[in-house]
């Protein structure tokens, strides 16, 4: 009922100038919200605290802070809320320590205790003093979810530049986004914290403290990416990370764009096009090579002419000098073994480190991949040499596959790729093709990534086989490749 309220409360506007298609309609949305209104005002208990299931249950303090912070954003929307609720609740909060369990991990209260004074300072309860002290307090071992909270609260510039720098500190920045990626405790479930949440609360702080932060839009930009059918992956995530890109629109596109967009190289027009309302319309001009080169030492210059904001990417598209490549990281650390699935001489890698395989052998060709942040819209491809063809398991001629031996359980999240067939994988799908092996993934987690297929060496002879790759589809400058390897099929 909190993450509606705050979610629908703070978008009803924003969701009217885009005119989604089977939005509710004005009405339907104000009732929906006053439902969760009262229904909120129902399970408080009297310390001011919420339970998570029925009045009288144990109040729970993260959830507690979250109720309130939905009637404070509901009554600033001009929601009727009953003054005792908010008063009450906001008691509470100023008292939120004492009801800190001590079976909470430190970063869990500090997260809490963070939170409680950012919704107090939203409904004019400012405590400084506290939450500056929390900073002195905890120092380099404050939670980035706390950090964003906190940033709103302090009126020391010391204090404030100390929080900014913490964020940039651990900040990740790619070429088509920023992200933000915290350490995994086991009480997470506690504040209910996500890596994409976090994104979230840092984004609506960086817009509020800092509104000039060249990461802004690129953190917004990987918020969007990581969307599954306009949505991220809970209640929790839309709820905060709706109410900062809420906030962005406010303060970033309050301007209905209507301008029209030109590239020029040098003083020749490139292309141009033509934007007039709010849509997710992109167009793209390209430019050969050859009229860059020509052109000389001579500027690329993108504008806009009118009103709204522009969004670009610049790419270069490239062409190796020599295809004997070494592993490259850019943003993803990707390598290729292969193995043997029978007998282990079938497989070899000689001093050269030239692969050897026996032709017929069932060749086991495994991929790991590393990804030091999420990322969004991964595409992990091998090339296969022209001498191995795969053995796809979803083809009704395919004999029965062996389990990859080094993963105890095949369904574990994380492992082999072909070989789950009922259970979550690190990738959405999967391609198996004549000449290389695909597997995509809309959101990937930070962490390390296996995936593995069979192939059957069929045709004798030597190959050159281009490195394994890994990217982000919609921003290809975030890459990272293996080596060229080397395979000789002995008959």
């Amino acid at each position: 009922m909190a993450s509606r309220i705050i979610a629908i409360s703070s978008l009803r506007d924003v969701l009217d100038a885009f005119d989604a298609p089977g939005l509710p309609s004005p009405a339907a949305l104000d009732a929906a919200i006053e439902a969760d209104i009262a229904g909120l005002a129902a399970l408080q208990n009297g310390e001011g605290g919420f339970p998570y299931w029925r009045f009288g249950d144990r109040t729970d303090p993260f959830n507690s802070v979250q109720a309130i912070h939905a009637l404070v954003v509901a009554e600033d929307e001009r929601f009727t809320v009953a003054q005792f609720s908010l008063d009450n609740g906001l008691d509470y909060l100023a008292n939120i320590e004492q009801y800190l369990p001590p079976e909470y991990s430190q970063e869990a209260k500090d997260s809490i205790r963070a939170y409680a004074l950012f919704v107090r300072d939203l409904a004019g309860d400012r405590d400084a003093t506290a939450a500056e002290a929390l900073v002195a307090e905890r120092g380099d071992d404050i939670p980035l979810d706390a950090i964003a909270w906190l940033w709103a609260v302090v009126d020391d510039s010391a204090v404030s530049d100390a929080l900014e720098t913490a964020i940039d500190n651990r900040a990740v920045d790619t070429a088509g986004a920023v992200t933000f990626t915290t350490a995994v405790s086991d009480d997470d479930y506690v504040t209910l914290r996500s890596d994409r949440r976090t994104d979230g609360l840092i984004l609506d702080a960086l817009i509020r403290e800092r509104p000039d932060s060249e990461m802004i839009p690129k953190v917004v930009a990987g918020l969007l990416a990581g969307q599954r059918q306009g949505r991220w992956n809970n209640i929790q995530e839309n709820s905060f990370i709706l109410l900062a890109l809420r906030h962005y629109f406010d303060v970033f596109e309050s301007a209905t764009p209507d301008f029209v967009a030109a590239v020029w190289l040098g003083d020749r027009l490139a292309g141009e096009r033509a934007f007039v309302g709010r849509s997710t319309d992109r167009a793209r001009i390209s430019i050969p090579t050859a009229d860059v080169i020509a052109g000389g030492d001579t500027n690329l210059t993108i504008g806009n002419d009118g009103t709204g904001r522009l969004y670009y990417r610049i790419g270069l598209r490239t062409a190796p000098a020599d295809l004997q490549l070494q592993p490259l990281d850019r943003g993803f650390v990707v390598a290729r073994t292969y193995e043997a699935v029978d007998d282990p001489a079938d497989v070899t890698r000689d001093a050269n480190g030239v692969w050897r395989i026996k032709a017929g052998a069932s060749v086991r060709v495994r991929l790991t991949l590393v990804a030091e942040s999420q990322r969004t819209h991964v595409a992990l491809i091998d090339p296969l040499p022209a001498g191995l063809e795969i053995l796809n398991p979803s083809l009704a001629t395919t004999p029965d596959v062996p389990a990859d031996p080094s993963i105890e359980d095949p369904g574990a999240y994380g492992g082999s790729g072909l070989y789950r067939y009922w259970s979550p994988t690190w990738f959405d799908h999967q391609n198996m093709r004549d000449d290389r092996a695909e597997a995509f993934s809309t959101w990937l987690p930070s962490g390390v990534y296996d995936y593995t297929y069979i192939a059957r060496a069929t045709t004798p002879g030597s190959f050159v086989v281009p490195p394994v790759r890994a990217e982000e589809m919609y921003a290809p400058e975030t890459f990272g490749r293996g080596q060229t390897d080397s395979v000789v099929i002995e008959p």
